[in-house]
């Protein structure tokens, strides 16, 4: 096979060039799997805008509705929002929202009764090239990092909160 015919693979921690330029804030990158030998720690990640869950978590849940079929149920650590609702109404269907203590790190969504899905979450106003490689190693099928680990590792340390304030 001529070098030309060899495919070409992008380095491990980053996304193809189409791929990793487009990723900005409110971009969720989904790596799902619903099967139960499901492997990795993670299966995706989302980089929201802001902390306000009533703005941010609609188009989250109507972009894996797309995928996935109906969400019904969404853990989230209540102290990294602004407000945390008990529900929401997305595609004029009800979305449970439970006050988990999952980490500010992490968002747990769940399909009908047992499919859950892990996605960690860029803290917003992460620089967007931290932002792309932390949620590029996220995805990867071979992850076993969670997300407080793969966030430290991308995030440049500032010695302040990662939250963005209210």
């Amino acid at each position: 096979m001529a070098d030309s015919d060899t495919p070409h693979h992008a380095p491990p921690m980053f996304l193809p060039d189409t791929i990793h330029r487009a990723v900005s804030p409110g971009t969720a990158l989904l790596r799902l799997e619903t099967t139960h030998s499901r492997e990795g720690v993670l299966d995706g990640a989302w980089w929201p805008r802001t902390r306000d869950i009533e703005t941010e978590l609609p188009a989250l849940v109507s972009a894996l509705t797309e995928h996935l079929g109906p969400i019904t149920r969404v853990g989230l650590d209540a102290s990294a929002w602004n407000g945390l609702p008990t529900r929401l109404i997305v595609d004029d269907r009800v979305v449970h929202l439970d006050s988990d203590p999952v980490g500010d790190d992490t968002v747990l969504v769940t399909r009908g009764d047992r499919d859950h899905f892990a996605l960690m979450v860029v803290p917003p106003g992460t620089a967007p090239d931290a932002a792309r490689s932390a949620m590029a190693r996220a995805v990867r099928a071979d992850n076993i990092d969670q997300a407080a680990q793969i966030l430290l590792a991308a995030l440049p340390e500032t010695g302040t909160d990662r939250r963005e304030p209210p």
